[in-house]
């Protein structure tokens, strides 16, 4: 532990160090291909110190061991993968998984869900978070009445899947539907708006899973389409 602890404040400095080195205003236009990139790892190094750090070594190892199989599992057009604060995070734009409009799965979308299953099952102490999210615009052909309820619903059929086709304990899964209240890109912009409408397979690590799922009550009142199973 005490080397990894080392590890990662080496990775911290370098993030500082790189950061003071181009000024306070960075201005990626400026630099080459290659500092971009490893400015981009070095961000996601920072987010894996942030996460694990707190952790104790055996789970933070599961959540480690997580992420190296989703990122063998999916190419950069099928999946996201990475950690934030809430762990490890899956994330599938919406027309992989859905039609627009729909909270149907899609058919192509079940050997997606298949591999994410996968890990799931292999680390099986880990609680599970699966989240909803939409864009901005307002729903005019679907039978939704509001995109919170499309987050909620797909979110659910997502949780459906995994618990019926492969046994995951429902137990283990929280669904929260936030509509367009958490945006990861403007929605000014057709691809801005396509990011946004998404589904993140979150696992948690199990210190979290208390604070999530109260999360997940205060996000779903008065909305008939929130459970935990």
């Amino acid at each position: 532990m005490r080397n990894q602890a080392t590890s990662h404040r080496g990775v911290l400095g370098l993030v500082v160090l790189t950061l003071a080195a181009g000024g306070c205003a960075v201005s990626l236009a400026k630099r080459s291909p290659w500092d971009i990139q490893r400015l981009a790892q070095l961000s996601e190094e920072l987010e894996h110190f942030k996460t694990l750090s707190h952790l104790k070594e055996e789970e933070a190892n599961e959540l480690r061991r997580a992420k190296e199989m989703l990122d063998s599992q999916f190419s950069s057009s099928q999946a996201s993968v990475g950690y934030d604060e809430r762990g490890v995070v899956t994330r599938f734009v919406d027309q992989v998984l859905f039609d627009s409009g729909r909270a149907q799965l899609r058919p192509g979308a079940k050997p997606a869900l298949d591999r994410v299953a996968k890990v799931i099952l292999d680390v099986e102490r880990q609680p599970v978070g699966i989240e909803g999210h939409t864009d901005d615009q307002p729903i005019k052909r679907s039978t939704w009445a509001s995109n919170k309820e499309l987050s909620i619903a797909r979110a659910s059929a997502v949780a459906d899947y995994l618990a019926d086709h492969h046994g995951i304990d429902r137990s283990r899964m929280t669904v929260i539907g936030y509509g367009d209240e958490r945006p990861i890109a403007e929605n000014d912009t057709p691809r801005g708006r396509q990011q946004n409408r998404r589904v993140e397979v979150v696992i948690l690590p199990r210190s979290l899973e208390g604070s999530y799922h109260n999360e997940a009550q205060r996000e779903s009142k008065g909305m008939q389409g929130f459970f935990k199973k």
